[in-house]
């Protein structure tokens, strides 16, 4: 019946000969490893596309939205966490995957006529990969995503000539806001899957023209093997083994939280991904009148090179012994980049291009004296949602309203109360502005004289009416608290809990990030996944089992064919 239907479809489309142009080849030298970093990538873009598809289902590209439906994706959607992982773990191995097949092609010297259209589109190819990683950080709209964006349209501004309105077209104006993410997104999501798509299609359909390049040598070129089945079947282990460790890393090593995007936080230092590094790093060295040269000559050069190669290099011989002074000057740009990065991985980094501090200023009393402090809000409360709270919460009490020491208070939750901030950055903040009153990491050493209970509650541990292992409602209490304040019962006591939230001491994003430390000091995630539908550890325990019986499976199998 199977071969029926097939018959039926093979006469109306032509089935059998795509089939025979796409699996029949002889390869020379026979199927390898090494031939797989191609058919790799496509794998890794494949699965981009799938977990890119759904992850639409949930992400909202609005400022407002973007980092907290990334967010509830990533703990509250059952497995949102591995589509997530796999997404964002799969973009890193997909330009990682590219350089190195660029890199093998290279050594192979497949590059050479007749095949300059194979290594031009995958040239192309390369670039998409790029353009890719950079138009998808800010689709987050955290802070870490947020000032790659703002620095990465900055340095195209520094263009002579268009760089203005190069960073005009990115941003959709002059400051990063709403436009840049709907371009970003509809350039990522829109633009530059179909381009890849062509490329891919171009690519392939050049590397057929004239087929697999082979070793360098001909002694090795000699016998040949077939496409199908055996490189086919190294393809497929390639490929079964990236999705295992991928989802490894999306289990061990998920993506972390860097806390929603605070546009007036200029003391945050970005940096950009690493497959950026090197150019951030080399940025360092072009000041001045040079900066066009770092931003604009540096990646241009760098372009001209990949794409002149096979013109450049016109020497028949693909031996890279027999090539020394191309395999040298690839080595030592291969190391320069490598150093580059490593050092722009470890740098402190250095101040952000054409950002500004703007003027700060508020009013916070503690023990009698006026302190300037910060003062901005970026989110505004509109669109606060109703928090799960305690019984004594339901009754118009302030969270620990059972200790009389503290007086009643009102107001809703503010938005960080559902955001998920980061602790790190949390940390800077609590030392800065909560550490003087609470002590270093929440440690209470000072007495509040005029209280009732005589002095500052601690917060490492915090009161149990205000604990909660549910960290979207521990975040709710101790919100109200940095929203609004609180006055301690007594006669007249010297240190009040200022509003921070409601005299926009700090921004939303910071307060969210201040609560996630708080969180972390009591031993609760801010991140922590509430629906994983199957522990992320377990599932990947789970797989990799089920890859070891399969590949005892097939490899008694081959054992048999030998025999």
């Amino acid at each position: 019946m199977l071969r029926s239907i097939g018959q039926w479809l093979d006469q109306r489309w032509p089935f059998s000969s795509l089939t025979r142009l796409t699996l029949e080849e002889e390869i020379p030298g026979g199927a390898r490893f090494a031939y797989t970093l191609g058919s790799g990538t496509l794998i890794v873009f494949l699965l981009q596309a799938v977990t890119g598809i759904m992850q639409l289902f949930f992400y909202v590209p609005a400022t407002d939205y973007a980092y907290d439906s990334i967010s509830f994706l990533r703990t509250k959607v059952p497995f949102g966490w591995l589509i997530h992982g796999l997404h964002y773990w799969g973009a890193n191995l997909m330009v990682v995957l590219v350089v190195l097949h660029i890199c093998r092609v290279f050594l192979w010297g497949a590059y050479k006529r007749p095949r300059e259209l194979t290594w031009l589109g995958g040239t192309a190819l390369f670039l998409t990969v790029m353009a890719f990683s950079f138009t998808g950080g800010p689709l987050h709209w955290d802070q870490r995503g947020y000032w790659a964006g703002e620095v990465g349209t900055s340095i195209a501004g520094t263009a002579p000539v268009v760089g203005d309105l190069m960073k005009r077209i990115l941003r959709g104006g002059e400051e990063m806001g709403p436009l840049t993410l709907s371009r970003f997104f509809v350039v990522h999501t829109a633009i530059l899957p179909p381009a890849l798509i062509s490329l891919f299609l171009f690519h392939i359909i050049a590397m057929r023209r004239f087929g697999s390049v082979g070793p360098w040598t001909e002694a090795k070129r000699e016998p040949k093997g077939p496409f199908w089945p055996d490189q086919v079947f190294k393809d497929a282990i390639t490929g079964t083994a990236v999705f295992l460790l991928l989802v490894g890393l999306a289990a061990y090593l998920p993506p972390s939280y860097s806390g929603p995007a605070d546009p007036l936080d200029t003391s945050y230092v970005p940096k950009p991904e690493w497959n950026f590094l090197f150019l951030y790093q080399a940025l360092k060295y072009f000041q001045g009148a040079l900066e066009p040269v770092g931003t604009m000559g540096v990646p241009a050069v760098l372009v001209l090179l990949l794409v002149l190669l096979p013109f450049i290099d016109r020497n028949p011989e693909r031996n890279p012994f027999r090539r020394p002074v191309a395999v040298f000057c690839a080595f030592v740009l291969a190391a320069v980049i490598t150093w580059l990065t490593i050092a722009g991985y470890r740098s402190k980094g250095f101040a952000q291009p054409g950002v500004k501090a703007k003027p700060q200023t508020s009013l916070v009393t503690r023990h009698g004296k006026d302190y300037i402090d910060i003062v901005l809000s970026v989110l505004t409360p509109e669109t606060a949602r109703a928090a799960e709270v305690p019984s004594a919460l339901e009754k118009g009490a302030a969270p620990g309203a059972e200790d009389p020491d503290i007086k009643k208070m009102s107001g809703p939750p503010g938005i960080a109360a559902y955001s998920i901030g980061n602790a790190e950055r949390g940390a800077a903040l609590f030392r800065k502005h909560c550490s003087q009153c609470h002590g270093p990491e929440g440690v209470n050493k000072n007495p509040n004289p005029g209280s009732n209970d005589g002095k500052i509650p601690d917060l490492n541990p915090i009161d149990r009416e205000i604990y909660s292992d549910n960290p979207d409602v521990f975040a709710s209490h101790i919100d109200h608290f940095i929203q609004h304040g609180s006055v301690p019962e007594g006669a007249n006591p010297v240190i009040r809990m200022p509003a921070f939230g409601d005299t926009n001491t700090l921004t939303q994003p910071q307060v969210s990030n201040i609560e996630a430390y708080i969180l972390h000091l009591n031993g609760i995630d801010r991140a922590k996944i509430m629906n994983p539908g199957m522990r992320p550890r377990s599932f990947f325990g789970l797989l990799a089992a089920a890859y070891g019986l399969a590949a005892l499976w097939i490899g008694g199998l081959w054992r048999r064919k030998r025999l």
